[in-house]
C-alpha cells in the first residue's frame, strides 16, 4: 500500500466515533441505506462511503479538509487520503 504524509500523520490511534454503527448525516436525514461506513481519523465522524447514496464521508472531506478516513466496517482497518488518492 502507498504512503503520504497524510496517512503518517494520522497515527495509529483511531479517535472515539461520534457514532458506533451509522452515517450521522444519513441519520440527520432521516437515511439508513447505506453502503459502507467510514471514521474520520481527525474528528471521529462517521460517514457512508461513496457507493452509498449521499457520499457523506466524502462531504465531510470536502467541508473539512480532514484528509484521512478508514473503514468503519467489521474487520477491515484500511485508510483511504482523500487529498492523494490513496490507500494505506
Amino acid at each position: 500500500m502507498a504512503a503520504c504524509a497524510h496517512l503518517e500523520a494520522a497515527g495509529d490511534v483511531d479517535p472515539e466515533p461520534l457514532s458506533p454503527d451509522s452515517c450521522i448525516g444519513c441519520v440527520a436525514e432521516g437515511r439508513d441505506d447505506w453502503v459502507h461506513l467510514r471514521l474520520c481519523l481527525a474528528c471521529g465522524s462517521v460517514g457512508c462511503c461513496d457507493s452509498s447514496p449521499r457520499k457523506h464521508a466524502s462531504l465531510h472531506f470536502r467541508e473539512t479538509g480532514h484528509p484521512v478516513m478508514r473503514s468503519f466496517e467489521e474487520g477491515e482497518k484500511w485508510r483511504w487520503c482523500f487529498v492523494d488518492e490513496v490507500v494505506g
